[in-house]
Formats: C-alpha cells, structure tokens, sequence
C-alpha cells in the first residue's frame, strides 16, 4: 500500500500534514487534560481518605472520652511508617500533644492557620521537617469538659509522583496513539486521492496519443472536471476541423486570383507584365508558405498522436537509398526500449524526410543515420542525429541557413524553405534543431522532439 508521494503542491501531502499537526495539538492537549483530571481525582480522593481518618478518630474518642485510650488509634499501616507524610495527633485546648500515631515521632508539625468552615474543620497544605508536601485535615471536637484537636496528614508528594507517572505513560499511550493515527490519515489521504490519480493518468493517456478521450467513473466532486476536459478535447477537434476547412477554402480562393495574374501577365510583354508576373510568382510563394504553417499548427494541434520513430526512419532511408544510390546512408537501428515521438506521423516524416535529403545532396557518399533518447529534469527527449561528410557550415551560416528561404548555394535546386518548415513544425511541438560540425567532417543535424511512450529509460 503506498503512502502519499511527498510531492510540492501535492493536495495528499497538503491534507497528510494538516492533519498531522492537527493530530500532535490535540493529543497534547488531551494528555495534559488527562493528567489534571487523574491529579484532581487523586486530590479529591487524598481528601476524602483524610476526612474518614479524622471521623474514625473523632468516633473513637467520643465513644472512649479518653484520647489515650489503646482504641485511639487507626490500622492504615502508613501512620506507622516514619516519613511517610501520613500523620495523626491529638492536641488539647492547650496544644500540647495528647497522642499521636508512629510516624510523628520526632516531628513538629505545624499549625493550620486557614480558618475553619461552618463544620469545625480546618485543611491546609504545608512541608513536613523531611522535605515531604503533605494535606492536612484538623477538627476540633469536645469530649466532656475537655477540648480536643485532631489533625489527620496524606503526603501530596506521592500524588504528585504518581501524576507525573501517569503523564509519562499517557503521552507514550498517545503518542503511539498518535503513530497509528497519523498512518491511518496517510493511508485515507492516498485513497482519497486515487480518483484523481486516474483523471490524471487517463489525461496522460490522452496526451499520448493512447485514448482520445478520458473514461472511466469518477466520484462526483470530480467528475465534472473529467466532463469538462471531456468538452474541450471535443471543442478543440471542432475548432480545428473548421480551421482546417477554412484553409482550405482561403487556398482555393486565392489560388484562381494568382493564376489569373499570371496567366496576363505570361500573356504580355513589356516591363509591367514582368513585375506583375514576378510579384505573382511572390505572392504565390507566401500563400502557400503561411498556408503551410496554418495547416501544420492546425495538425499538430490535435491530441491523442503518436507514431514510432524507427518505423518511420527505416521507411525513409528505404526511399533516400533509391533517390540518392550514389550515397551511402549508414542507419543506426536502437533497441525497443526507445520512445515515440508524441505528434502525427506526417510531421514526422516531413522533418526527418527534409533533413535526410538536404543531407544526401550536399554529402559526398556518405551519411549516418542515428536514434536514441535523452532525459533530463523535464522528462524523456527522442533525438534524431543525421550526419555527413559534405562541407559543412560555419556558426554563421548555420544560423543563417535556418531562416526563411535563405539558401547559401543557388545552383542546388531547391526554394530554400524546407529547412524553415522543419524549423517551423519543430517549435509547433516544442522541440529544437541544431546543426553543428559532424564526425565525418560535414553537418551534423541534430533534431529534439517529444515522446510519447517512455519504455524502458523513463520508468528505469
């Protein structure tokens, strides 16, 4: 059974801690509340012991009249031990003793200076010679033409070891108390937020490209969250169906307008029919270079696609080898355990399809293909590396040769903005291009993409 995952932010470990603390303030609190109410009952019960010694006394001495009397006497065995705190005398009008038990032998004890109640009955609380906290009960009582006070004494030392006693084994009893508790509010906590483990999972799972919505029961506190989610994965289809439709419409719209222009144009001589016929030529150009990246953002908007990354370059390097035969494309084949790229499958052989051929035009024979991944804080990364053994690029040109339409050798064929459409689907799914020096003394591309499956490496 697992306990909450300490997580920052975790709602779990949020609800694991305030009740923790919650827990440890009133487990103290009820451990003190335990000890003062056991010392008032052993308080209580002191009193209440001294008070029948005192009416035991009193009975005997007016059944005897005769305070020395071998009947004056009580059976506790504590008035005979000395030091105990547990006394008894009997004192005449006078105050000169007239008996005493055991235990006062060789002790003064003082007076009681607190007046009595409407009884007779005095009590206070004072230190014997010993060091010893004792109660004491006095009443005075009158035996024929004599008059008579007797004192009874408990040690409140006792008491008070005996609470500190309890106090110990209450806060161990608690505090085990506590332990037990405070599992149990984790084991609850972990529970509790199961169902929200398994929205997260089944959003994880649309997000991979597993599911392309989320199901499953929920509690209802949750459940509209999932509804919601729900609606918007199916809002989101909506909006980019449209934007798809839409394109469309904006390319077939535009497309009869320019052949018109050029079609004039073509039709004419003279300086005006030129630039009309070359700015057409422009224009041509940038619509379908923004319609492109209109409907590349509207591909990979969409959630819930994945495609395997080995698949798709064994297929390409297939294609290259006849394209290019004179050129060697040497494809480095990873283990299973490598992840898939989270997009469409189309984008994917757009980018490495580009790359791959630029690489076998400006290569002199040879080319290395190679897949493999990377993890760092922010999770699993699929990295494509193609390199060759052409002349290269300096810094400068490499930052140069990824902008729009810039082509650093016009006798290649080409219009410039493969590069750039890579570029412009690798930001779409938030990866990176990166052309350094290779190996094999030409280009090394280097192209960082999202995954969609983490085998092996990310539960490694």
């Amino acid at each position: 059974m697992n306990l909450p995952r300490l997580r920052k932010g975790s709602i779990a470990v949020t609800l694991f801690w305030l009740s923790a603390g919650w827990l440890i303030v009133a487990l103290i609190a009820t451990g003190f509340l335990l000890t003062d109410l056991y010392s008032r009952a052993l308080d209580t019960s002191l009193s209440e012991t001294l008070e029948f010694h005192v009416e035991s006394l009193t009975g005997t001495l007016l059944e005897t009249g005769d305070p020395l009397s071998e009947d004056v006497r009580l059976p506790d065995p504590r008035f005979d031990r000395p030091r105990s705190g547990w006394y008894w005398m009997i004192r005449d009008a006078s105050g000169n003793l007239v008996n005493l038990s055991t235990s006062v032998v060789g002790i003064d004890l003082p007076g009681i200076s607190e007046p009595p109640n409407e009884l007779g009955v005095r009590t206070g609380v004072f230190e014997d010679a010993f060091g010893t906290r004792i109660r004491a009960i006095e009443r005075t009582i009158t035996v024929g033409p004599q008059t008579y006070r007797i004192t009874v004494t408990g040690s409140l030392s006792e008491i008070l070891r005996l609470v500190e006693q309890f106090r110990g084994q209450t806060f161990i009893v608690l505090g085990a108390v506590g332990v037990m508790l405070a599992i149990m509010s984790a084991i609850v906590a972990r529970f509790a937020m199961r169902p929200i483990d398994r929205l997260s999972d089944a959003i994880e799972r649309v997000r991979e490209g597993d599911s392309v919505s989320i199901e499953g029961n929920y509690p209802r506190e949750i459940a509209p969250l999932a509804e919601e989610v729900n609606e918007l994965l199916r809002s989101n289809a909506e909006i980019i169906e449209r934007a798809r439709n839409q394109v469309g419409n904006l390319a077939h719209g535009l497309k009869t307008p320019i052949a018109v222009l050029r079609n004039e144009a073509s039709a004419r001589n003279g300086p005006l029919s030129q630039v009309v016929l070359a700015e057409s030529e422009k224009m041509s150009t940038m619509v379908a270079t923004y319609l492109e990246r209109a409907r590349l953002a509207a591909r990979t908007s969409v959630v819930g696609k994945k495609a395997d990354a080995t698949m798709i370059m064994l297929r390409l390097t297939r294609v290259m080898r006849k394209i290019h035969p004179d050129v060697t494309i040497a494809f480095q084949r990873p283990d299973a355990s490598l992840p898939w790229f989270r997009g469409d499958e189309a984008d994917l052989e757009e980018m490495a399809g580009n790359l791959l051929d630029n690489a076998c035009k400006w290569s002199k024979g040879q080319v290395g293909v190679r897949l493999s991944a990377e993890r760092d804080e922010a999770g699993a990364t699929l990295l494509i590396r193609i390199d060759d053994n052409g002349p290269g690029l300096s810094e400068e040109d490499a930052q140069k040769v990824l902008r729009r339409g810039v082509r650093l050798d016009e006798k290649t064929p080409g219009t410039g903005l493969g590069l750039d459409i890579v570029k412009e689907l690798v930001d779409v799914y938030g990866g990176s291009l990166e052309l350094k020096r290779s190996a094999l003394g030409g280009l090394s591309v280097e192209l960082r993409l999202p995954t969609a499956r983490i085998a092996g490496l990310a539960k490694a």
